[in-house]
């Protein structure tokens, strides 16, 4: 029987996609932005969506029927309190709360595991502070902590992406972290087989013009008989002729004086390598500007559907809404990878108990 799970502040889902593809059967998502949640539904349509802001949950009404039936619980509560700088960073700033009530989900279900997911600097601020709190509270419910940073590179994301994971386990000790993997994936692993929009072209649904030229790429596409998302921003003239000045591998430094702007992103107007690991996907990929998001080669920024396959996600993954809230969908997500790697120490450590029986 395939272990149950629930998982908070959702998203789009990309921590459900990777345990649904180690064998989860996720019951239950709460995700409180409407369409982010609709985008969750298509794409999850076996899971039980609660669209609402989870303040607003009651801890017994909400989740007394899962009691006993869930294996894990997992999510990235935000820490708002946690981002302020020069305060003591404590789970009881009331700003936090977000993160309590995570802990309260975990606590009242009593799964046999839970996985939290959050920035690298939840282990490290403030000496240690805020993770020595986060150990007290849930040792204090008998669970067993394993934690530490992990960067989606190492687990087959085309993308440098650092993250915060902590993997708790019920009266004994955690599943260890996932070990990384021997091989990277490059920027031009992931996209070159769409590389072929000019600014402003493309349509939500589209065929494929080219074929798969890699594991990578063969791997996203099974299952996808058509191209969706892949739509190039329409650039002004102003950023289109400062995108014709900047040749492959460069940046900013080929700009004259007049056309450089006040961005503060780091990587603005300048090139992703197409054989390096890309930079970390934010919501704001579809301008120059806003970081190292322009592609290798073309005078554009990526498409989301480029995003998604940098995130990890399979092609036919849809994403659907308004630009910005597609751009959100993919830029707030768990890679899908990262999420997989994850869920198999986990579904490692459920089998060699049942060895055990």
């Amino acid at each position: 029987m395939s272990p149950k799970a629930i998982d908070l502040f959702a998203g789009v889902g990309g921590l459900s996609l990777g345990f649904e593809k180690a064998g989860f059967d996720v019951l239950l998502a709460v995700e409180y932005d409407a369409s982010i949640a609709e985008a969750y539904k298509l794409n999850h349509p076996k899971t039980k969506m609660l669209v609402k802001d989870i303040r607003e949950l009651p801890l017994e009404e909400t989740f007394s029927e899962y009691v006993g039936k869930v294996d894990i619980v997992f999510g990235g509560p935000p820490c708002q309190g946690f981002s302020q700088k020069g305060q003591r960073k404590t789970i009881n700033d009331e700003r936090n709360f977000l993160f309590k009530y995570f802990v309260s989900v975990v606590t009242y279900l009593h799964p046999r595991y839970f996985v939290m997911e959050n920035v690298p600097n939840l282990l490290t601020t403030e000496q240690s502070y805020f993770k020595k709190e986060i150990e007290d509270l849930f040792e204090k419910h008998g669970y067993y902590l394993e934690m530490g940073v992990l960067n989606a590179a190492d687990y087959g994301v085309p993308q440098n992406r650092r993250r915060a994971v902590i993997i708790g386990k019920h009266d004994e000790p955690a599943p260890s972290l996932p070990k990384p993997l021997d091989k990277q994936v490059t920027i031009w692993e992931a996209i070159s087989d769409l590389a072929y929009l000019d600014s402003g072209e493309g349509a939500e649904v589209s065929e494929y013009r080219l074929p798969a030229n890699n594991a990578y790429q063969k791997k996203l596409r099974k299952g996808s008989k058509m191209l969706y998302n892949h739509i190039s921003t329409r650039h002004s003239a102003l950023a289109l002729e400062r995108l014709q000045m900047i040749p492959p591998n460069s940046g900013k430094e080929f700009l004259p004086e007049e056309h450089l702007t006040k961005s503060i992103y780091s990587g603005t107007w300048t090139r992703m390598g197409k054989d390096e690991i890309s930079v970390t996907i934010t919501t704001r990929f579809d301008t120059p500007s806003s970081g190292k998001f322009t592609h290798p080669y073309l005078h554009r920024a990526i498409t989301v559907r480029e995003a998604a396959r940098i995130q990890s996600f399979p092609d036919s993954f849809r994403f659907i809404g308004t630009k910005s809230s597609q751009m959100k969908q993919v830029g707030n997500a768990v890679p899908p990878l990262l999420a997989y790697a994850i869920a198999k120490t986990i579904t490692s450590d459920i089998e060699s108990q049942e060895e055990k029986k």
